[in-house]
């Protein structure tokens, strides 16, 4: 635990220190304090899950055996990235590590990963898929429609809410009139967990009692993890609408050093033994970051790949295929494509084929 800890923040600041020199652009979102929750969940999950993050989710991918480099090369849209330079944030699905790529318009993934769950379920299949959601995006309509779809098939999922307080620049209290987060889980009858999700320890527990529940046929859980997000929404977010008070006090709980007191307290382990894996994480994450930054940008032909899936033989997707104009009309009308209405015998009052289609 401690160690994809101190990976998902060591990884995070390289990954700033990139942006800052101009390696990464577009959108960069940090987890700073919130690592505790996407790493201590994920631990619950065994092969052959699923699991479909959201924007601070990075320890979770992670602790799913994501490679670091392979992230560097994503954000830098480097030669050989996950998404061979065409995304440059966490949008990609890694099927032989049970990743599903998030979906931007938030709260929506939920839907998609429900899918998953759904197979698993028809084919009788031991397995649990679980997802993230901050506390904004459970208020939108396909989060609705996911948590209603998970409940009422009683699907082997087990879904996050990371409440941090804020949702972009609105407090969480804005968008839901509710004193505990939990109680929106009674809504679509599904049980739920509250928990401090700056604990790494009470996460995974809340974790592993949802997976499972999950697991063994009964359904959802919610859990809420109550924590808080200490960056802005993303780097260009000054986050000059929090007050600094608060910003100060959640500093204070700070998942990571927490964690070590609690490692040391205990006779868990040394303050040496942290220092080495702290040091041996620096040192990979350094040989990482040289990796992925001589890896150069890709071949612009690259543009032109894994656009879309190769088709079968003899078979063009509708994707591929010339958009149809009004000029083409009269030319649909006498093609194949019509040829089964003018073989029909004309009912009374019934359109000729180049009438339909005009």
């Amino acid at each position: 635990m401690y160690r994809y800890l101190v990976l998902t923040r060591g990884l995070e600041e390289r990954f700033e220190r990139l942006f800052k020199q101009g390696k990464i652009v577009g959108g960069l979102y940090r987890s700073l304090g919130q690592e505790a929750t996407a790493v201590g969940s994920a631990l619950a999950l065994r092969e052959g899950d699923w699991l479909a993050p959201s924007i601070r989710d990075l320890g979770a991918l992670l602790v799913r055996g994501l490679d670091p480099r392979d992230t560097l090369l994503q954000y830098m849209a480097r030669r050989g990235s996950l998404c061979a330079g065409k995304d440059n944030t966490n949008h990609f699905t890694v099927p032989e590590l049970g990743i599903l790529g998030p979906v931007s318009p938030l709260g929506t993934q939920l839907c998609v990963l429900n899918g998953v769950a759904l197979a698993f379920k028809r084919r009788g299949e031991p397995h649990v898929c679980m997802t993230y959601q901050g506390e904004g995006a459970t208020r939108t309509g396909a989060s609705h429609e996911g948590f209603a779809f998970a409940a009422a098939l009683r699907l082997p999922i087990v879904i996050v809410v990371e409440h941090n307080r804020w949702a972009f620049s609105t407090r969480s209290e804005r968008v839901a009139a509710v004193a505990e987060w939990t109680d929106t889980a009674k809504a679509y009858g599904m049980p739920a967990a509250g928990v401090d999700g700056n604990d790494v320890l009470a996460v995974h527990e809340a974790a592993v009692e949802a997976v499972d529940r999950a697991r063994g046929g009964h359904g959802p859980t919610m859990i809420v993890a109550e924590s808080y997000r200490i960056l802005g929404h993303a780097q260009h977010d000054s986050q000059t609408y929090v007050p600094p008070e608060e910003l100060e006090r959640w500093r204070a709980r700070d998942p990571i050093p927490r964690f070590e007191r609690q490692l040391v307290e205990r006779g868990v382990a040394t303050q040496e033994e942290l220092r080495g894996i702290r040091e041996d994480v620096d040192a990979a994450l350094e040989r990482a970051v040289d990796d992925a930054l001589a890896a150069g940008m890709p071949d612009p032909e690259e543009a032109m790949t894994r656009v879309y899936a190769e088709p079968e033989p003899d078979v063009t997707p509708w994707t591929r295929m010339t958009p149809v104009g009004y000029a083409d009309l009269e030319v649909l009308a006498a093609s194949s494509v019509l040829r089964p209405l003018e073989a029909d015998t004309p009912r009374a009052g019934a359109a000729t084929a180049a009438e339909t289609a005009r």
